[in-house]
């Protein structure tokens, strides 16, 4: 890492410091659409960044101008790598170095592809980091965690990713077709027509990772095939990168029969988050059965996120903790309310009072 022009240390830790990038291109990439990073950097950490040329000029409190010119530099280094930086890579950012990591290019630099729009598709955190290398080095794979980590979304990239370098032949990508706390009633059309708004989801992930064209020219080709996870049974998915989505709602049975498909040359990714079960009460959830019973074998691995790693607005994070939060003080009153309840003795069982003629 190059030497930053900072302002030398006294005796007491300086609250200001002064950054130089050098080339105005990689400045203004810095910096981003109408300093919107800056701002960012600003708004979380608590200080003040001011832009002279190709000098940023940071002030506040000694921990977070250390912290910022740290965030800065390597910021600069990923996009002297040739990676562009945007807001929410900036946000992304602050967690990793946050958490403890060296720098970005560990994690930030290891490109799965590059979407439609010429986007590179990268991880954004450590989590993100060890999911796509699991998925690189295991044939069956669960990503478990809260929504907006990132689960389908990689594992689609990754997906299209081997499918462009020929390392599969097909891409499946399946999903429970359980309605989600509502009735959707009598739905028209065929079979196909049915099952689309449960994976729409999929569709969705998949446009943004080709042409919408090229998509549809594939799945009519039958290179990609989206299908309702009753669609599974009875087949053997050789040469192909089999995706199974929202996992958490199929049942025991199911999931069993969903991993048995796997056949030669082939990779399955399995995501879900077992807070959000939609199943019957009294079913087990097929996620949380496979992840239990599964947790060992060679060849299966498992990347587990939380809210930390939330890659979604950063509200959503916040809207998870306060879940867990009003979820774990739920769970406290009732065991509260066990032990505090007066035990019911029956009739039959209490002794009869001798004072009573």
């Amino acid at each position: 890492m190059r030497n930053s022009a900072t302002v030398p240390a006294p005796a007491v830790s300086p609250t200001s410091a002064k950054v130089d990038v050098r080339d105005n291109a990689t400045t203004l990439a810095l910096c981003g659409n109408q300093n919107e990073n800056l701002k960012l950097m600003e708004r979380r950490l608590g200080v003040r960044v001011g832009q002279r040329g190709t000098e940023l000029h940071l002030s506040g409190p000694a921990d977070a101008v250390a912290f910022a010119v740290r965030l800065v530099e390597n910021l600069e280094e990923i996009i002297r790598a040739g990676r562009p930086v945007y807001r929410e890579d900036v946000e992304q950012a602050i967690k990793v170095l946050g958490r403890g990591a060296e720098s970005l290019q560990e994690v930030m630099l290891g490109s799965v592809l590059k979407s439609s729009g010429n986007r590179q598709i990268s991880p954004k955190s450590i989590a993100q980091k060890r999911y796509v290398d699991i998925i690189r080095g295991h044939d069956i794979v669960f990503g478990i965690g809260p929504a907006g980590t990132g689960k389908t979304y990689l594992a689609m990239a990754m997906a299209v990713s081997f499918l462009q370098e020929r390392k599969v032949k097909r891409i499946v990508l399946a999903r429970p077709a359980v309605e989600a706390g509502e009735k959707l009633g009598f739905l028209p059309g065929d079979l196909a027509e049915k099952v689309n708004p449960y994976l729409r989801p999929l569709y969705d992930a998949l446009h943004d990772m080709m042409a919408i064209e090229r998509a549809q020219q594939l799945i009519d080709q039958g290179v990609v095939e989206v299908a309702p996870l009753a669609f599974m049974r009875g087949r053997t998915l050789n040469d192909s990168f089999v995706i199974l989505d929202e996992a958490q709602n199929t049942t025991v049975e199911q999931m069993k029969m969903f991993l048995t498909r796997l056949g030669y040359n082939s990779k399955t990714v399995i995501t879900g988050d077992v807070t959000q079960v939609d199943l019957p009460v009294g079913k087990m959830s097929g996620l949380h059965h496979a992840r239990s019973i599964l947790k060992g074998i060679e060849g299966i691995g498992i990347a587990e996120f939380t809210e930390v790693d939330v890659v979604r607005h950063p509200l959503v994070q916040e809207v998870i903790r306060a879940y867990d939060r009003f979820d774990a003080a739920q769970q406290a009153a009732r065991e509260l309310a066990k032990e505090v309840a007066p035990a019911i003795v029956p009739v039959e069982q209490l002794e009869p009072d001798s004072s009573i003629a």
